[in-house]
């Protein structure tokens, strides 16, 4: 397999992910397949090859004392680009992944986030850091129930 087959399969891996957290997150199945961490040893094991097979020692030096102008260099070359796009993939599924499971233990909507977090990861995680403070601070202003109120219901 070559590398643009593995990085179009490597692409194609996480959309199903990303579209049951997006579209249906509430359906049991969703909240099956993404107790799962098997996503992420595939993409993280295919990252793992390609680093390897990728690194020479003129990149492990370039590496160890990062340059700008070295990294750019280094991503000049197509498994290197590979690589450091599949790092992206196994990355922003995880956070995408983490920023669902908050969604659904405390309600707060994510649908946002994590289309945001698909596409620019960090701006994803912005987002539902955002939505959380302003969720949170919403709910502080709602009237709650009085003690009477309580007392009255028992």
């Amino acid at each position: 397999m070559n590398i643009s087959d593995l990085f179009n399969i490597a692409n194609l891996f996480v959309l199903p992910f990303w579209t049951l957290m997006i579209l249906l997150p509430n359906w049991k199945v969703t909240r099956k397949v993404m107790e799962s961490f098997l996503p992420f040893v595939v993409l993280a094991a295919t990252y793992v090859y390609l680093f390897v097979t990728s690194i020479t020692p003129e990149n492990a030096a370039a590496l160890s004392n990062p340059q700008l102008a070295d990294i750019a260099k280094f991503f000049a070359d197509e498994k290197a680009a590979a690589t450091g796009w599949i790092h992206f993939l196994v990355m922003d599924l995880f956070v995408g992944r983490w920023i669902y499971w908050e969604g659904q233990k405390t309600g707060i909507w994510t649908i946002h986030s994590l289309i945001l977090c698909l596409f620019a990861g960090p701006m994803g995680v912005l987002s539902h850091i955002f939505t959380t403070w302003i969720a949170k601070a919403f709910s502080k202003n709602e009237p709650s129930e009085s003690i009477a109120d309580k007392a009255a219901v028992n």
